[in-house]
């Protein structure tokens, strides 16, 4: 007999939903809009609502559903409970308590970055693994660590914030955090066109890059893949602070694999080649032979790392 699972993965302005086998397969996926209005007090109804509404457009019953996973953009906590999520307006309490009364299924919750990391274990660039660390380079810097097939969210929901991982203590731009230094102001999409806009005003070598009135992540590698010394120069840059951060990480978690996920991951082999050379290069000799992988779910990981977390 069929059993099912929900994925939702709770945006700031929409959220994704999926209907899934327990086998994995993905058998439907739609969004609805995320209402932040009065501190997102309807998001969860919203959700509930939509859930119900999609079994009953199946014919599917209770009885045959695993639950509901549910990914939010803030700490999460090994008992379900959400320490803030500011783009949602929430403040703390547990999602997995208020979400099961409005739905009267099992519900497992965990931090976006986390249960995406789960998704590419399952049915990713991860598969196959069960001691994966996934790090996502989009606007800002995300991760997730996975040690014997279980997110290690830690003791205040923090566990795989690898964005903040304080990398230079010259440092002397904020990162969004409030700190200064972090991994994220270098490895994340608006990090390689902070360092570059530096790179270009310091240097006044020939460069493609300055035709760009506002250059972004992707023109960076795409003029670097087509041989641009500075371009290169910031691509390097990158995959040293992020290489070297990896290395050290390794030194901590030990994964079997490294899975490179968000927009920035697009780059390809230009990135992951960059990144392996640095990390090869610092890592423990231990771990200098840990696979470093693409991301292969695109936005669809957290709804499947949503869905992985009933089936523990």
């Amino acid at each position: 007999m069929k059993r099912y699972g929900f994925g939702v993965d709770i945006g700031g302005t929409t959220c994704k939903l999926g209907l899934f086998e327990t086998t994995g397969a993905l058998l439907d996926k739609w969004e609805i809009p995320t209402n932040t209005a009065n501190e997102g007090a309807s998001i969860l109804d919203d959700v509930a609502a939509s859930v119900e509404a999609k079994m009953k457009e199946k014919g599917i019953d209770k009885s045959d559903v695993a639950g509901v996973g549910v990914g939010v953009p803030g700490p999460v906590d090994n008992a379900g409970v959400v320490h803030k999520c500011v783009n949602l307006g929430w403040g703390q309490f547990n999602v997995e308590e208020a979400l099961s009364e409005k739905c009267g299924m099992k519900v497992k919750a965990g931090n976006d970055a986390n249960v995406a990391a789960l998704g590419e274990m399952w049915q990713g660039g991860g598969k196959g693994h069960s001691n994966v660390v996934m790090i996502t380079l989009g606007t800002g810097v995300g991760g997730g660590i996975i040690i014997d097939g279980k997110i290690v969210a830690g003791s205040h929901g923090a566990g795989g914030e690898i964005g903040h991982i304080m990398m230079d203590e010259n440092e002397t731009d904020a990162c969004g955090c409030g700190k200064k230094g972090c991994l994220e102001q270098y490895a994340s999409a608006t990090g390689i066109v902070r360092m570059t806009k530096k790179l270009l005003e310091a240097d006044d070598r020939a460069s493609s890059l300055r035709q760009f009135a506002d250059v972004t992540a992707k023109d960076i590698f795409d003029e670097a893949k087509a041989g641009d010394v500075l371009a290169l120069e910031a691509v390097d840059a990158l995959g040293k602070m992020l290489g070297t951060a990896m290395a050290n990480i390794a030194c901590v978690a030990d994964p079997e694999v490294f899975v490179i996920g968000g927009g920035v991951s697009r780059a390809g082999d230009i990135l992951t080649d960059v990144i392996k050379k640095y990390f090869t290069e610092r890592a423990f000799h231990a771990c200098r032979s840990t696979e470093i992988a693409l991301a292969s779910l695109g936005n669809d990981a957290g709804m499947y790392g949503c869905v992985q977390m009933l089936l523990e």
